[in-house]
């Protein structure tokens, strides 16, 4: 019954998520993982170095200078705070990255346009077997090893990708994508449940942009691998598991959640969550 979390960036900041988390290790709900971004502290890094942040699809694009202050922002800075924050709640977390013990290997997605952006293509999930197993809550970063040659040790990977590829190979029950946002949003509304092929659509359709696009294309990935759902939900989602947007294999109608309901026939517009 594992379930992995991935958090974005803008959650991490949430004084109360580890108190939320605390209070599901206290209660049982274990084996639980942990994957989390930091775009923000990325890009407040890059812009004490003297650069900008960009992005195509939802991706940042990595310079070899930006390299290594995604991996001081991630697996550095928000990799610990998120852990120090946990253990202060009673938690045995445990910081580390996709480049400790081989656990994700990636190679370049497309250099010419995103640089040093990391493909998953690889998860070695013997490390987490082992701290699972031994009562430990990984906190992953998902910088990543470069299994390809060219364009040196590591990779950015993003975090939405890391978390479905790493729920993928522990056969998770569940990977909940955790936002500033209810949900998927259909015209300002939550939808309560989409399937793959509604999620394919949102994105081909240039509805579902950036951020979300990305979430949506992840959550498809962590289906077809395998994970019997998805969730895309705010921290109140970590307790409630009716909330949010589930996302599901099986074709459904889309079903509204109880925030209100969208008029048929009204065309829709996805809102983009955060990126990281």
């Amino acid at each position: 019954m594992t379930r992995v979390i991935k958090v974005g960036g803008r959650v991490q900041r949430d004084e109360s998520l580890a108190a939320v988390i605390s209070e599901q290790w206290s209660h049982g709900a274990r084996p639980l993982v942990l994957v989390h971004g930091g775009g923000d502290a990325v890009t407040r890094l890059q812009r004490a170095f003297g650069t900008e942040a960009r992005f195509v699809g939802g991706r940042r694009v990595t310079t070899s200078q930006d390299v290594d202050i995604v991996r001081m922002a991630l697996s550095g800075v928000a990799n610990k705070q998120l852990v120090a924050a946990l253990v202060s709640q009673g938690v045995s977390a445990v910081g580390i990255s996709g480049e400790d013990a081989d656990l994700i290997g990636a190679t370049p997605k497309n250099p010419e346009l995103l640089g040093h952006v990391g493909e998953v293509i690889t998860v070695r999930p013997a490390i987490l077997h082992l701290l699972l197993g031994a009562g430990y809550l990984p906190v992953i970063s998902p910088v990543s090893r470069n299994v390809g040659s060219t364009l040196g040790p590591a990779l950015n990977v993003n975090g939405d990708d890391a978390a479905a590829l790493v729920a993928i190979a522990l056969e998770a029950t569940e990977l909940v994508m955790l936002s500033d946002i209810p949900g998927v949003l259909l015209d300002g509304v939550a939808a309560g449940s989409l399937s793959d092929e509604d999620a394919r659509e949102l994105i081909a359709g240039g509805i579902a942009k950036d951020g979300m696009a990305a979430k949506l294309e992840a959550a498809v990935v962590a289906l077809e691998g395998g994970v019997a759902r998805v969730r895309i939900c705010d921290l109140a989602g970590v307790a409630d598991v009716t909330r949010g947007t589930t996302l599901t294999l099986k074709a459904q109608p889309v079903r509204r959640s109880a925030y209100s309901s969208v008029r048929p026939g009204v065309t829709s517009h996805l809102t983009a969550g955060a990126v990281s």
